[in-house]
């Protein structure tokens, strides 16, 4: 009988593994120099597979089990990127928290997750006091002593793919979180169909706009790794920094939500001469649908690639990639923002179909494993084999390629008829007048519900709520127009730059059975 052949596990390990091995020398990361923390600098691969072995040690004395949860709570930086290996690297699972979530929120993960240790940004220390956990610490230098101060070789792991790495929690659409558990084959298998769908290579240079908690930063951390890139920490979004270290740093990718890309739109409309990364630099987009103005603005203004991305939480996200073809080469930079700005096809390995009600359906390999200790919600969400996204739309009948036009719990249904909140915000957003724009349904006596839109005007705009009303009615059906505008300093959103329409549909809804009516 011949033997089998060795098989590798798929675990996250590996891409620190190589980066090790071939690239020891180069920079992983460079930390955010301004921030409570001291500031880790500069990082080889060598230096940082040393300090992942460090926390695997740190974590054998607390006495954190194999399979035990760890919870980081932070703003972006070194050490929360470092311990997405130092963590489930060796055999534990760790839990990027929100830094937005509010104190309750947070005991509620920390609680339900039944994490043994938690390491809190300083910047929160103060409004996160009250959250208890078995270990807990402010991270600094005394928190480096637990991370990175062992002198001990880690406790040995043996590498399983199909256990637990990460749980990651929603939040930004529904008012619980979940926690959604993610595998090693997973974040494996996500990452690399992200990073060929993105041609990622050693000759890349990332930067950190994305809050690295969302997703485990939708998973590109990984690849990068596995690639040798170096990664630039931003701690927070600003148009004009941004620009400032894609400049210093030669950055030639980054990810983000629509809200990042208006922030650097701003910041690039102040400088004189060319824009950093023009010509260069390409820009995964994802976490709302983005408006085709936006889209055509990336490419004439800064001069960057737009890629658009669709996928959630429990997809580790990657299920569908729109990226500009050959084909489209001839084509207008208006006429190639409106192709772009559909989801697009799916990635590979990613299988997709539309239910009767016009839901998306997926199958794939980086599907979660499941919610943490939520069966039921299991239950719900993968039905006969596929997992049920929330999301509704159609495919184009030319082309195949997959449009959503709406969450199907933000689908507003008015006198029978279903407005598509994105078509009535992306029709706002062709005003000169407005910045960000989120429609959404609330009570009518007659029509069940209608239609308002809020509204941020951008710096130095004028513009009255009627006069987009009227706007509004010389483009679209007058059954989907806004019934009122109401204009506002800011709109709620999460991190990564999700609009929370819960948050902004519960005043009108208050003291209702329903969120329907």
């Amino acid at each position: 009988m011949q033997n089998k052949p060795v098989k590798v596990p798929l675990t996250v390990r590996d891409h620190l593994y190589r980066a090790r091995t071939v690239y020891p020398d180069r920079v992983a990361f460079v930390d955010e120099p301004d921030q409570p923390a001291p500031s880790l600098g500069e990082v080889t691969f060598e230096r940082l597979s040393e300090m992942v072995d460090a926390t695997g040690a740190g974590l054998d004395e607390l006495g954190v089990p194999m399979g035990g949860r760890v919870a980081m709570v932070s703003h972006n930086a070194g050490r929360l990127l470092s311990s997405f290996w130092g963590v489930s690297g060796n055999g534990r699972i760790f839990v990027p928290v929100n830094f937005r979530l509010s104190v309750a929120e947070v005991s509620y993960i920390v609680e339900h997750s039944g994490a043994d240790a938690l390491f809190i940004d300083p910047e929160l220390a103060d409004a996160l006091a009250p959250v208890r956990c078995r270990h807990k610490f402010v991270i600094g230098e005394a928190s480096d002593e637990v991370l990175f101060g062992s002198g001990r070789a880690p406790q040995p792991w043996t590498p399983d793919e199909d256990q637990t790495a990460v749980i990651n929690y929603t939040s930004g659409t529904t008012a619980r979180p979940k926690g959604v558990a993610q595998t090693h084959r997973s974040l494996w298998l996500n990452s690399a169909v992200f990073g060929l769908h993105t041609s990622v290579t050693d000759r890349d240079s990332y930067l950190h706009t994305l809050p690295m908690f969302h997703c485990n930063g939708w998973g590109m951390p990984y690849v990068l790794v596995g690639m040798g890139v170096k990664q630039v920490v931003l701690r927070k979004v600003d148009g004009a920094e941004i620009l400032r270290r894609i400049d210093e740093h030669g950055i030639t990718l980054l990810c983000g939500a629509p809200a990042v890309v208006a922030a650097v739109l701003d910041a690039a409309a102040r400088i004189d001469g060319a824009v950093p990364g023009a010509g260069r630099t390409r820009m995964v987009v994802a976490g709302a649908p983005p408006p085709t103005r936006t889209i055509e603005r990336m490419e004439s203004e800064l001069g960057w690639e737009f890629i658009h991305l669709y996928g959630l939480t429990e997809t580790a996200p990657v299920l569908t990639i729109n990226r500009s073809r050959p084909e489209w080469d001839d084509l207008s930079p208006a006429d190639r923002a409106r192709k772009l700005s559909r989801q697009g096809m799916p990635a590979l390995g990613v299988r997709m179909k539309l239910s009767d009600s016009g839901e998306f359906l997926a199958r794939c390999n980086h599907v979660l494993d499941g919610y943490w200790e939520q069966p039921e919600a299991d239950a719900e969400a993968i039905v006969d084999g596929w997992f049920h996204t929330g999301d509704g739309g159609h495919l184009d009948a030319d082309d195949g390629y997959y449009t959503i036009t709406d969450r199907r719990k933000d689908v507003i249904i008015s006198g029978g008829e279903n407005v598509s909140s994105i078509e009535v915000e992306d029709t706002l957003f062709s005003h000169p007048a407005v910045a960000e724009v989120a429609v959404i349904g609330v009570p009518h006596q007659k029509w069940g519900e209608t239609v308002k839109a809020l509204v941020v005007l951008a710096p130095g705009s004028c513009a009255t709520p009627e006069e987009l009303i009227a706007y509004c009615r010389e483009r679209i059906a007058a059954y989907k127009c806004p019934t009122s505008v109401e204009l506002r300093d800011e709109l709620a959103r999460t991190a990564t730059g999700k609009l929370q329409k819960f948050k902004l549909r519960e005043p009108y809804w208050e003291g209702m059975a329903k969120a329907v009516n």
